[in-house]
């Protein structure tokens, strides 16, 4: 290991290992957080999972939150979840949210795009609905990413109904590819094939909760959660699948039995990258900033289970390293991204959440 890494968090200095880093709070008081999307203008949108779209301004959490947002079933493991901006946000304004809805059947992942106006969120429109809804309140995915094109791609989990995922007339369990405005693109890979809904992508996904853009390729990493086991990162290609529930490096709850037909199979993707005993991941970030030139082009994603943040080192698209930090210290960490300003922010998936910021120590 590296040398002493100093978190520290309020007027608490704590010790662990690896590189030497600061933990600053930006804000505090935030319910369960989920997302985080940085406006032009220095300003900080988060999502907070019960239903609220909060703003942070000059350092400060604004009090109100956002009006004029839809109808938000905050179930279980649902509610308000991602944020992101339009790629060309300082010409059209469009702010583009990700939740759980009610509907026939039950609850699906939903998104809506509007536009900010003062404290209410205007011209509000739903670009996507999750078919079919269901009861449950697990397994929305829900993360959303523009590409270097400006498609926008959305992951929707398999709802806790495995079968799910790997039904091309399901939106559950896959990666969906949009225009801005929600219409499909005519070179999907099941566009015009009948008994498929056009806009998946790719499919046999469990739970995704990251997303994000390799800054040199432009590719769409993800990952999602394995069950006891088998958290995975994936390349998305169109048309892939992905295996889960047919193939997976992960075993049944409880009593560590096997799932589906093992962990390969002919015509079914493996994963670039994989846990097992499973982290609980959630957010992820590729680092290319100034701030930490030690850390240009690593992954990092956050945990649940462990309370800790993964920096992975790589060569291409094999991991070559895996460190560990934070653990323990901040809490679930929820959300990892790095801002306009080159440091990367977490957020705390807790009652009492937090958006903190990762300086160099000096």
């Amino acid at each position: 290991m590296g040398g002493l890494l100093l978190l520290v968090i309020g007027l608490q200095a704590v010790a662990a290992t690896d590189e030497k880093i600061e933990v600053v709070t930006v804000a505090s008081g935030l319910e369960h957080p989920w997302g985080m999307a940085f406006l032009p203008d220095g300003r900080v949108l988060i999502t907070e999972r019960p239903g609220r779209l909060r703003i942070i301004e000059g350092g400060r959490l604004i009090p109100k939150a956002v009006t004029g947002l839809p109808q938000i079933a905050a179930v279980g493991q649902g509610g308000l979840l991602d944020v992101a901006i339009h790629p060309n946000y300082l010409e059209n304004g469009w702010i583009y949210l990700s939740f759980s809805a009610e509907g026939k059947g039950g609850l699906g992942t939903e998104v809506v795009r509007g536009r900010l106006r003062g404290m209410q969120l205007v011209d509000v429109e739903t670009i996507f609905k999750v078919e079919k809804k269901s009861s449950g309140g697990r397994h929305f995915g829900s993360r959303l990413l523009f590409d270097r094109k400006g498609y926008l791609y959305i992951t929707s989990g398999e709802r806790g109904d495995r079968p799910r995922a790997q039904d091309l007339d399901d939106h559950a369990g896959s990666v969906i590819r949009l225009y801005d405005d929600g219409r499909t693109p005519v070179d999907n890979p099941y566009v015009n094939r009948p008994g498929t809904k056009p806009e998946i992508y790719s499919y046999g996904h469990r739970n995704p909760q990251g997303m994000t853009l390799h800054p040199e390729t432009g590719e769409v990493w993800t990952h999602e959660h394995g069950p006891q086991g088998g958290d995975e990162i994936n390349i998305i290609e169109p048309g892939r699948n992905y295996g889960w529930p047919v193939i997976t490096y992960g075993v049944n709850y409880g009593w560590g039995t096997k799932i589906g037909e093992g962990t390969q199979k002919v015509g079914m993707e493996q994963p670039l990258y994989y846990w097992d005993p499973s982290i609980a991941p959630s957010g992820m970030s590729f680092y290319s900033g100034d701030q930490f030139p030690q850390w240009r082009g690593n992954l990092f994603v956050g945990a649940l289970k462990y309370q800790l943040l993964v920096r992975l080192e790589l060569d291409g698209d094999r991991v070559i390293k895996e460190h560990r930090l934070l653990k323990e210290k901040l809490g679930r960490i929820r959300d990892v991204r790095e801002g306009h300003d080159g440091y990367l922010y977490l957020l705390t998936d807790e009652g009492n959440g937090r958006l903190v910021r990762l300086e160099p120590s000096q």
